[in-house]
């Protein structure tokens, strides 16, 4: 049996996943990442990572809104790698859903994605996390609290994810930590404008993006060094919740 830890990560093939898995391959873990639609940009990631170090990091393309998924990445996990230390819910589904145009449909997609699925790996992860004194990061936002005009079925969602966090926190302790951040201004848009992101940009007191190292920072923190916090979400968005525009 392997002892190098070892991390879950949903989403991981692209923006904010993807530099989460290489920061934590860096690290010396061995990693399993969920993705859906990135076949190409996972395959991208396999090959880099596993050149640097063999064997090291596997990816299951798998659709988190199919329930059987949950076990599977867990089993998975523990199979190729024989624990499993982190678990990172970072997979979203976005999209707007203004309140006439909204179906049930949407719904389920968001909150499958969203919220069922971390609530599920979590309880799928608990035994090896509990076993490894590991720990959750769950990957929220900060409209989950300040919600997005006709973005009403995805704030619900993150703000499932957040009170999640809360109760797992509780539920899973003392031998799992369970913390969550928040993301604010950190990427542009993948389908938005120039204009709406200098608005954001603007809204945001240190007047710029933080870079998907901003969030790295932040987990590594979490994973490392954060031995004594739980239940907690850490917003990372240059300041735009202290202000009120």
């Amino acid at each position: 049996m392997q002892t190098a830890k070892t991390a879950l990560i949903t989403g991981g093939a692209k923006r904010i996943g993807s530099a989460l898995v290489k920061a934590l391959h860096k690290q010396g873990l061995n990693i399993v990442f969920q993705y859906n639609r990135s076949a190409i940009e996972a395959e991208q990631i396999l090959l880099e990572l596993n050149q640097n170090r063999p064997n090291s990091v596997i990816g299951l393309g798998t659709d988190l809104q199919a329930t059987s998924s949950y076990q599977e990445l867990v089993d998975n996990a523990i199979d190729h790698f024989g624990r499993l230390d982190v678990l990172i819910n970072n997979a979203a589904g976005f999209f707007s859903t203004p309140l006439q145009q909204a179906s049930q449909e949407n719904w389920n997609e968001l909150m499958d994605v969203n919220a069922k699925a971390p609530f599920f790996l979590a309880k799928s992860c608990y035994q090896s996390l509990k076993q490894n004194q590991g720990c959750i990061i769950n990957i929220t936002d900060v409209y989950a609290d300040r919600p997005l005009p006709d973005y009403p079925i995805y704030c619900a969602s993150k703000a499932a994810l957040t009170s999640l966090t809360f109760s797992l926190a509780q539920s899973f302790s003392p031998q799992v930590r369970v913390n969550a951040i928040a993301p604010g201004a950190i990427l542009p848009a993948e389908n938005g404008g120039v204009e709406t992101m200098k608005a954001v940009i603007e809204r945001t007191p240190l007047k710029r993006l933080g870079g998907t190292e901003a969030i790295v920072e932040t987990a590594l923190f979490l994973i490392n060094d954060a031995s004594f916090i739980t239940g907690q979400v850490i917003n990372v968005d240059g300041g735009r919740t202290i202000v009120n525009a």
